[in-house]
């Protein structure tokens, strides 16, 4: 009986990790669980019952991150039993999202269900402490990223397809400002795993950068 496989996509800000797992899930037939999405969730919970970043504490955290029930199902992530995919994808929600991140607190939680979820089946997670933190022992590891500007751009047109008004030059601001929070906070920095393989996306389409990973695979783990 082959063994549950684990891989961890880590990399920066609109680096593609969620095109890219999503994608890869369907070739591997593993789940995909997207990481960043329980945080975007949390943070739409803590919106809806009134709540920012200016006025919770670890109390109110608490309470509601232990009532919070976050889930997949077919790709897209349930809080409380509703489907709330398009309605955590702004970047209100991310911003607050990052913020949350930040918070051992909440850390603590989630990764506590990520391991409990990674433990039952063959997954693909994708975030930004992924592979040094949440799955330190994944059998494959990829750190993905792309230049700035290249991951601006593409987070620019997801946002014009989502129908956000906004500019190329906003979007790579919060990119930058995202890439800089991210890796220099406190507790669980995005950073590379040391046992992790770097692949620069910057001149490879989608089809290309799940092929390069299947093939690091291939040639890692013989269960293909």
């Amino acid at each position: 009986m082959i063994k549950n496989i684990q891989i961890a996509i880590d990399g920066p800000s609109g680096a593609g990790k969620s095109t890219v797992a999503k994608r890869l899930a369907q070739k591997l037939n593993y789940d995909y669980i997207d990481t960043g999405a329980m945080y975007r969730a949390f943070a739409l919970k803590l919106i809806l019952n009134g709540y920012n970043s200016a006025n919770i504490d670890d109390s109110i955290i608490s309470k509601l991150i232990d009532s919070a029930d976050i889930d997949f199902h077919e790709g897209n992530i349930l809080l409380d039993g509703e489907n709330v995919e398009t309605k955590i994808r702004n970047e209100k929600i991310g911003i607050l999202a990052s913020d949350l991140s930040a918070l051992k607190i909440v850390r603590d939680a989630l990764v506590d269900k990520q391991r409990k979820i990674a433990r039952s089946k063959s997954v693909i997670m994708d975030g930004r402490d992924i592979g040094t933190v949440v799955l330190k022992n994944a059998d494959l590891k990829i750190y993905l990223t792309a230049d700035p500007y290249t991951r601006a751009k593409r987070r620019y047109i997801d946002l014009l397809d989502s129908g956000v008004k906004t500019s190329l030059e906003e979007t790579l601001d919060q990119i930058l400002k995202r890439d800089y929070n991210d890796m220099n906070r406190k507790h669980s920095p995005l950073k590379k795993a040391d046992d992790a393989i770097k692949l620069d996306t910057t001149n490879l389409n989608l089809d290309e950068t799940v092929a390069k990973i299947i093939e690091i695979l291939e040639e890692k783990i013989n269960v293909l």
